[in-house]
């Protein structure tokens, strides 16, 4: 008889990072980093100057181990800001899973490019407007 194997995920196990924009600059801001929890659905953001691996580590440090504790995975697009030596050192250094979604197997990303469209839905007229500052207020009440 074959043996099942099971995988355990709990919430806060697996993050997806991907970064949005560039936008009109907005108080110096161009991207956003969002972080997506495939779990819960939870999304943070951390709005930047430019979309790089520093940002990402950021992102890990300072809002993401210390509110949610350390993630077994993070999964990403093989963009350079994503697959630099830095953030692979940062990954390996907490024992945290990098997986990297290929553009042919959009599967892998789904989730947190679903969440990104949403957020454009929602933000269009504010975007056009306000700006940076506009929509990280809609992400807050995503």
């Amino acid at each position: 008889m074959p043996m099942n194997y099971s995988l355990v995920i709990e919430p806060f196990d697996v993050w997806g990072f991907d970064y949005m924009g560039p936008f009109s600059k907005s108080n110096g801001y161009t991207h956003i980093l969002v972080a997506f929890d495939y779990v819960t659905k939870w999304v943070e953001a951390m709005p930047t100057s430019s979309a790089d691996h520093n940002t990402s580590i950021r992102m890990l440090k300072e809002v993401i181990f210390p509110r949610f504790g350390v993630p077994r995975y993070v999964m990403t697009d093989g963009g350079s800001h994503f697959i630099h030596g830095a953030l692979h050192k940062t990954l390996a250094k907490y024992d945290v899973n990098h997986r990297i979604a290929y553009p042919y197997h959009p599967q892998s990303s789904g989730q947190v490019e679903l969440s990104n469209r949403e957020i454009k839905l929602t933000s269009r007229q504010p975007m056009q407007s306000h700006g940076l500052v506009q929509l990280m207020s809609i992400l807050h009440e995503y």
